[in-house]
């Protein structure tokens, strides 16, 4: 075990107890295979499964791997035209599960993302039956403030450069506390406790994925 690896696990175990301690469900993992693997087990055969734009998700395989798998309800955004992605979310709204990630998460168990209209976080807060978040090492932090920050200053502007939008972050790389009509921090949230205790099901793993 490198020194990387051996911190990223005493950290990962002491961000895990604080989860649980606010009702998450939650499971450290060595790494992105394990993590996909968890996930895989935690939605069963014929469950009906909607995720929002996580790169996380996507680039550790998971939703590659629920497609190969065929044995699941999957309904994917990607599929349909921009155009007609709000009602698609709305139509599937009331899935069994939704996967995401988080921009941050704070050493204590706080989850913080930052949202464009505000339908990803919606998902997480309230409505389908289960939220499983995937969450790379790379988004702990060590309070809200610090988490605030992330958001705000890295995963934002990061985020702005995957989007065909009119931001100041899209031109500069920076946050600007903008107020364009094309803004992706709409609606920032964190959520402290779990209710119902258990509904949100934390993976955090190892390495770095995702902004």
């Amino acid at each position: 075990m490198t020194p990387t690896e051996e911190r990223n696990e005493k950290l990962g175990e002491g961000v895990v107890k604080a989860l649980r301690a606010r009702h998450f469900d939650a499971i450290y993992c060595k790494n992105a295979d394990e993590a996909r693997m968890e996930a895989l087990a935690r939605i069963p055969e014929g469950a009906s499964v909607f995720w929002g734009g996580s790169m996380t998700i996507r680039d550790i395989g998971l939703t590659s791997a629920l497609k190969a798998a065929g044995d699941r309800e999957i309904y994917d955004r990607e599929t349909v035209p921009p155009a007609a992605r709000m009602e698609y979310l709305k139509e599937h709204y009331f899935s069994d599960f939704f996967l995401g990630s988080a921009n941050a998460l704070t050493e204590d168990g706080i989850i913080l993302n930052m949202d464009g209209s505000g339908n990803r976080v919606a998902a997480m807060i309230w409505g389908p039956k289960k939220v499983i978040l995937l969450v790379g090492m790379n988004k702990v932090v060590r309070d809200f403030e610090a988490g605030v920050a992330r958001v705000r200053s890295t995963a934002a502007p990061i985020n702005a450069q995957r989007f065909d939008i009119d931001t100041p972050c899209k031109k500069t790389g920076r946050c600007a506390d903008c107020k364009s009509p094309d803004s992706i921090c709409g609606t920032l949230t964190a959520m402290r406790l779990c209710r119902p205790a258990g509904r949100i099901t934390v993976i955090l793993f190892g390495e770095n994925y995702g902004y």
